[in-house]
Formats: C-alpha cells, structure tokens, sequence
C-alpha cells in the first residue's frame, strides 16, 4: 500500500509479511501524528520515535535523523527492509535498545501507545529521565483502544495531559510539564511456586502473573532422557525453559524471543550454564536436525491482531529443526483448531490435555 507524504509516495511493507489483504503496516494514528506536524510547521531534528513496529514513521521522517526505540528483532527487520527500499542510508538514523538510557539531545518525542500499557509507562519512564524541559511528546492511539489507564500512566509523569479531538477514529495525546520522578527499574515478581519467583521486565507477556495457557503445558510438559538439547521458542520470561531444566538439568537449553526485555527477563530467571539466548523472531540461524526437544507457548496476538501466519511458519522451522523422533510440544488457544494445521507438518499430533480455552499438543 502508498502513502503520499510531502509529495513523495511512500510504499510501506510489513515484515513479517502476511497474505491479508486488509492488514496494513500503519494506521490512522500514524498518520495523525503526520499531520499534526505538518499543519503546526513543527520545527525539530532527531526526534524519537517509539512502537513504529513496520518502520512507517521512520522511513518517512527519515531526513530528520530520528533515533528508533526498537523493542522486537522483527521490528528491527522491517525498518531496515523499508529504509532500503526507500533508498535511506542506515547511518542517518539511530537505533536505541529499549534497557538502554537516552540522550537529552531531542526535542520532539513521537509515541504510538502500545497494548501493553506496561510498557507504555516503561517507555515513559526510560523517556523521562532524559527529557529537555520544552520536549514535545506527542502520542498517537485508535479512539477504540483508549483506557483511563493512558492518562493515569501519563499523569504518572507529566502535570498536562491534553488530548486532540479526534480524526479517523485516531486521537493525539499531549504530554506537558515532566513532573519529578523517582528513577527506578520496572521490573515484576510473580509467584510461579512456594520457593520459585519469576522477575520479568514491564510489557513482557503476562507481566503480572504466569499465563495460564503456559501453566498447562507445564503440567504436561515430556522431558524424557535423549532431550538433550531443548529449545523454549517465543520464550518469554524463561518459565517454560525453567520447567524443562526441572526435569533436565544438564541439558542444553536454548531460549528465543522476538522481544529484548523478553530476552533480557529470561537471562534473569534461568541461571544453567548451558544455556543460550537468541533474540530473534526466525530459526534461521539454526541447523537442519538440531533439537531434540522444542517447547512453546506460541505467539498469536501482535498489538491488537490476531495473526496466526507468523506462528504457521514458526512450525515449518521447527519441523526443520527438531531430529528425527523429535518432539514438538506446545500450548494454543483453543480457537485457533492449530490441530490441522500441525498434521500437515508431523508424522503423529497428540492433544494430551485441554481446557475450555486452551489445547496441549505433543507432535513427534
């Protein structure tokens, strides 16, 4: 799809690419932060851009020199992907990871408010600290999706709080006049047992207690005596990898996340000295007939889609890389009927346990 800026067209892609037509990779909101900067003649360089998950308000501000707040590795792939294509050298932008501090060198600050609303207040508060007195933060966000949790997040950080009238169903929130923060790390603590604690950074999946979908493969997880070499895919804060380690202590363990504050909760929880973090949203880098056993929770939900594709083809991968007499065994909602679509991949599917939302497969 084209998007008309300036009078340059623009033609954004979504990575991971997906075969519904109706998804695009940005949205009103997007384009309502565009237009408020053109209309008011706003003066700025180097803004900082948070969430832009396809690279659409990246590539197209790209002359001003914006530093990217990159949360996921597939985020990081898609800009790439669409600064190329629109012939921008990568050099001209910065790239800041999210557990990394900010320069106070901006004066403009463009955020498009995430689902999770833990991370929003973590990115406000990696913001905060290093906000210039006349920054402008300007945040975007579908009047659907809206809470009275935004405001008392943002009211959290800053005395003035205004929001815009509304265009295409899309709203602009303004946050004003930083107030006076104790800096401190985000960081969560969930009970998973009587003697076993998780700590997981803000806006990782499940922040404030273990997901119950994860639960139940726990309960019905195989870690049998060849399971030598075990992959958590889409690992989150490392609960899976930690029940598999139960079973299996000197196994080597391999975790792997899109997200970096997933990644970076994980090597929090999981202390075996065999184990490897991969922050990345592919297989790629892994060889043909590598695993004897892989365990996932698998993602469906990106933002406020329902995307089953990117788990499809998560599968195709951990076919490839499980060897022979290999287990697959995962998690999914129950909707999703994920029973067909595995078929067509393994040689045997078991459904060794299900509930009224979510089903336990055992692929071989």
């Amino acid at each position: 799809m084209h998007f008309k800026y300036e009078e340059k067209n623009f033609a954004i892609e979504r990575y991971p690419s997906s075969n519904n037509k109706s998804l695009k990779a940005w949205s009103a909101a997007d384009e309502y932060l565009l237009k408020y900067l053109k209309e008011n003649n706003i003066s700025y360089t180097k803004p900082i851009i948070f969430n832009d998950r396809f690279g659409f308000l990246s590539t197209i501000l790209s002359k001003q020199q914006p530093n990217i707040i990159i949360n996921y590795k597939s985020q990081e792939k898609s800009l790439e992907i669409n600064l190329k294509k629109h012939g921008v050298d990568l050099n001209s932008i910065s790239i800041t990871r999210p557990l990394e501090k900010l320069e106070s060198t901006f004066d403009l600050v463009l955020i498009k408010i995430p689902k999770s609303l833990d991370l929003f207040r973590f990115q406000l508060n990696q913001l905060h600290e290093s906000l210039k007195k006349d920054t402008l933060v300007i945040c975007s966000f579908m009047t659907k999706y809206f809470s009275a949790q935004i405001l008392k997040i943002a009211q959290d950080y800053f005395e003035l709080c205004e929001q815009s009238l509304a265009w295409k169903k899309a709203r602009l929130l303004f946050l004003k006049k930083k107030r006076k923060v104790e800096k401190k790390e985000l960081i969560n603590s969930i009970s998973y047992s009587t003697t076993k604690k998780f700590k997981q950074y803000y806006g990782v999946f499940s922040a404030k207690k273990i997901d119950q979908a994860t639960l139940l493969l726990t309960q019905y997880l195989e870690v049998r005596l060849g399971h030598n070499k075990i992959l958590d895919l889409g690992c989150g804060n490392g609960i899976l990898a930690h029940a598999a380690l139960v079973n299996k202590p000197n196994a080597e363990i391999h975790l792997l996340d899109d997200s970096e504050l997933a990644i970076a909760s994980s090597k929090i929880n999981i202390d075996s000295k065999k184990a490897c973090f991969h922050y990345n949203d592919t297989l790629d880098h892994f060889e043909n007939n590598t695993f004897d056993l892989v365990i996932s929770n698998p993602p469906f939900h990106f933002e406020y889609e329902t995307n089953i594709e990117v788990a499809l083809n998560l599968f195709k991968e951990v076919k490839r890389c499980l060897k022979k007499g290999g287990s697959f065994q995962l998690v999914t909602s129950k909707h999703l009927n994920s029973k067909t679509h595995l078929h067509k991949l393994f040689h045997k599917v078991n459904i060794v346990a299900q509930n009224e939302k979510f089903v336990v497969y055992h692929c071989l």
